[in-house]
């Protein structure tokens, strides 16, 4: 997934320098702040209680609003012995196991929390081929200095559904290049207690002989893959060695029981890229007349054919590669055959990828192009062991020399709308981009080792499946793709509003922009009118809740601002804000007549006729976060570098109503109580100066710090508990050393968390927001888990 800078990092006033993890910024926890103002502090210990002080306990059940996909799949996995089993790993969202029954993705790292936040990239997966209730992840985000943590192997006895840590005295990069590269965690199939681990940044290869309780490095191994992604870049993202990248194993070189002998292991060496050991991993030589040049992106052994097959490519991936070749080893006779396809439609070269076969025929293998942005990504399948190929679709020219698409394929995304990015559903055409496109960053491609017709390959967006794969194979075959990642929530979503009315929420997301959602359990589309290629704020008039806003770049790249009127079917978009470095933040005044905007790097803008026109505001510096009073319709508040502002004439003008109490450094959310003219509610900090949770009641004048907090970091408001005038407050922060999501019934007297450790989503600190109309519902902004959706069943 692209990285993005949030809205909050604008609100820390963090520039495209600031270091950013997964799209966040890290803020370590901190001591609860102790600084008060004049009005001291409010002893807030309590408990959430009823309106007649008895506790109320809230019983939280979770799910996702559906946006299904979203991000980068770089691994999928089916389990070679027992029917129907598959699993999915992403590069910020976790993994996933199929639900056979219901068709849907099972979320497996729910449990990940802030403290362990790198978890949710996981760079590796394997599935245990005899005790097949064993799966494994080799988990971390990112291995440079954007991730201060070791990475980790966690194991499970029970398909993922609880887990076991055993940390690794290095960094693991879930979301780094090359993360498509593998599988870099191996268990070998003769003896699976054996497990093998190509570790990256020049860690080498490691092993476990105890199911994976403890890995000792394999010193006998001759070749860390020194390579890096962009040799001499100035980012230390493009420099880190890519390390070692699969393990493949010749189960017929041993009898079951006994650790396989013969095992080939790949490295990112240019020079050497295959080393095999004949004695299970003690004594280890490069293959002779390997191939050079290329990197080795997948291998995958045929038993009966007794060959290995590597598609390899010029560059690590995900988003690059130029060149590359497939090749197929004969391990018994050690003779390499170059199999690479011919085909090339548009003229250019690309790398390969994505390797699978067909295990009920394995003479039928099949190989991604690792890219082709354009038109389209290429997929070919071969029936005779690489000898010939059928590309998924290739140009004809008649005797004119017209030309003519001929595909292999059937695509639809009825279900998932929004893969078509803002454009115009067309067929393929000769030397025209189609819409939807096939995919990107295909990396991972696998057929079901007991269904031939089934396969899936991963995207930078989604999963696609086909479940007539070998019609392929007839005269004039096509096969039916459609997205499959239900259950998938891999969004990285940067704000929320809820309206209330026909509109249940408005998300801003990188990558995909946005979406209005009437009903947050059915699948929409983007923003479109203008079309948003990310978003970083979104807002509602209180009072008037079809006035929408949306800030975010556009298709073309622009800084750009939206109003709508009636409830995102329409948009009036706003001309590109000149020189501005992010999109910001954008506020729509509680009756939806005015709307400020403030892109960093630009002046503020304001608009009086629903974004037909704007003018500049006075007296906000560019690194303000703006949001609206959410009762008196002409007050609008800003916060920058721990300053306070208000406006009192729809944004025209503010001026500096508060200093020296709120936090001055740190990413920091805030927000207005809806029905409650100047109740202003402010979270954030660092663990540097002040960080937690003050409220305003006198329109940012003076503040109150919540007390019992060690930290907070989002704050939002919902509908009141029956029998209460006073809205629920939900924050995502830590209380008294424990992390979590946390609700106040009476104004933040007393607070209850409403998560448990099973359900936590990683550093979800980007925005949180109750339901307007249906008390104890909570949505929570993931970095790659997309939108929670918490219920209280106790309301």
């Amino acid at each position: 997934m692209t990285e993005v800078t949030r809205r909050s990092m604008l609100a820390a006033g963090l520039g495209a320098g600031a270091i950013a993890v997964g799209g966040s910024v890290f803020v370590a926890s901190g001591a609860a702040n102790a600084e008060q103002d004049s009005q001291g502090q409010d002893d807030n210990r309590g408990e959430d209680t009823q309106g007649n002080g008895s506790p109320r306990k809230p019983s939280y059940s979770w799910s996702n609003v559906q946006i299904e996909g979203g991000g980068f799949v770089p691994g999928i996995v089916y389990n070679p012995t027992q029917r129907g089993l598959v699993y999915a790993r992403t590069d910020i969202g976790g993994a996933y196991r199929l639900d056979r029954t219901t068709g849907r993705w099972i979320p497996l790292t729910d449990q990940v929390g802030w403290a362990d936040w790198n978890r949710l990239g996981v760079l590796s997966l394997a599935t245990d081929p005899i005790h097949t209730s064993r799966v494994y992840l080799a988990v971390g985000m990112y291995t440079n200095e954007w991730d201060t943590n070791n990475g980790a192997i966690l194991r499970s006895d029970d398909y993922g559904s609880s887990w076991r840590a055993t940390p690794l005295p290095f960094k693991v990069g879930g979301n780094m290049p090359g993360r498509g590269m593998g599988e870099r965690l191996q268990i070998d199939p003769n003896a699976s207690s054996v497990l093998y681990y190509g570790a990256e940044s020049g860690q080498g290869l490691w092993r476990s002989v105890d199911v994976g309780n403890t890995f000792t490095k394999l010193t006998s191994f001759p070749d860390a893959g020194d390579v890096v992604p962009v040799p001499g870049s100035g980012n230390s993202y493009e420099t880190q060695k890519l390390g070692v990248l699969w393990t493949a194993f010749d189960a017929a070189s041993s009898r079951r029981g006994t650790p396989t002998k013969r095992i080939f292991t790949a490295v990112a060496d240019l020079d050497h890229m295959l080393y095999v050991s004949e004695d299970a991993g003690a004594i280890w030589n490069p293959v002779p007349g390997t191939p050079t040049g290329y990197l080795p992106h997948h291998g995958v052994i045929d038993e009966k054919g007794r060959v290995l097959y590597v598609s390899t490519s010029s560059t690590s991936g995900p988003y690059d590669g130029g060149d590359g070749a497939v090749w197929r080893y004969d391990i018994d006779d050690g003779t390499w055959t170059d199999i690479t396809p011919q085909q090339r439609p548009v003229g250019v070269d690309f790398g390969f990828s994505g390797l699978t076969i067909d295990r009920t025929d394995p003479d039928t293998i099949m190989v991604a192009s690792q890219i082709q942005w354009w038109p389209d990504v290429l997929i070919f399948r071969s029936t005779d062991r690489g000898a010939t190929w059928s590309p998924i679709w290739d140009y004809a020219y008649d005797a004119s020399g017209n030309a003519s698409v001929v595909s292999h394929y059937s695509q639809s995304i009825a279900g998932v709308p929004w893969l078509a990015f803002g454009q115009p559903i067309t067929a393929p055409a000769p030397w025209v981009q189609p819409t939807p496109k096939l995919g990107w960053m295909v990396e991972s491609m696998a057929i079901d080792p007991f269904n031939p017709d089934e396969a899936m390959y991963g995207t930078g967006a989604t999963i696609y499946r086909t479940q007539n794969l070998t019609q392929w194979d007839s005269a004039g075959g096509v096969i039916d793709i459609a997205p499959f990642a239900a259950g998938i929530e891999e969004t990285s979503v940067q704000d929320l509003v809820a309206p209330g009315g026909s509109v249940q929420l408005v998300s801003a997301m990188a990558d995909l922009g946005g979406f209005v959602h009437t009903d947050i359990r059915a699948v929409t589309n983007t923003f479109r009118g203008p079309y948003f290629g990310g978003a970083t704020s979104v807002d509602a008039a209180s009072l008037a809740p079809d006035v929408l806003g949306r800030a975010g770049t556009d298709g073309s790249g622009n800084v750009v601002a939206a109003v709508s009127t009636d409830s995102g079917a329409t948009w009036a978009a706003s001309p590109a804000a000149a020189g501005a470095s992010a999109a910001g933040t954008i506020a729509v005044g509680a009756d939806g007549a005015s709307v400020v905007w403030a892109p960093p790097g630009a002046p503020a803008l304001r608009s009086a006729d629903h974004g037909a026109t704007w003018q500049g505001t006075a007296g906000l510096p560019s690194s303000a976060q703006v949001e609206a009073d959410r009762a008196a319709p002409a007050v609008f508040y800003a916060f920058a570098a721990g300053v306070f502002y208000r406006s009192t004439d729809g944004g025209a003008t503010f001026s500096v109503v508060s200093s020296g109490v709120l936090p001055a450094t740190g990413q920091v959310r805030f927000g207005a109580v809806p029905g409650r003219a100047g109740e202003v509610w402010l979270a954030g900090g660092s663990s540097t100066g002040a960080y937690g949770l003050w409220r305003s009641t006198d329109r940012g004048a003076t503040w109150k710090t919540q007390r019992g907090f060690d930290a907070a970091d989002t704050v939002g408001f919902g509908k009141a508990a029956p029998g209460s005038k006073t809205a629920a407050v939900y924050v995502a922060a830590s209380r008294g050393g424990v992390r979590g999501f946390y609700r106040s019934i009476d104004g933040g007297s007393s607070w209850q968390r409403i998560n448990d450790d099973q359900h936590q989503w990683g550093m979800a600190n980007a925005a949180i927001t109750g339901d307007p109309d249906l008390f104890g519902r909570v949505y929570i902004a993931t970095n790659g888990r997309g939108i929670v959706v918490g219920d209280d069943s106790a309301r």
